[in-house]
């Protein structure tokens, strides 16, 4: 029971941290025009965050029980 909610209380931080990532005043940040590889470097910034809050989903949730 303990590790369930060790569990939820991670995710629950992972998505206030998403929350607070993809907000306005960090979006602010990025929204200058300048490029990065090509890419504006807004889709960059959300895209990098969305995958890095999806990868440490996975590795809460499939973490190797001990």
């Amino acid at each position: 029971m303990n590790r369930f909610r060790l569990t939820g209380q991670r995710l629950a931080a992972v998505f206030l941290m998403g929350s607070v990532l993809l907000n306005y005043p960090l979006l602010s940040l990025f929204d200058h025009g300048g490029m990065l590889f090509g890419v504006p470097s807004l889709f960059l910034y959300v895209f990098l965050v969305w995958a890095g809050l999806i990868a440490s989903m996975i590795w809460i949730i499939e973490r190797r029980r001990d």
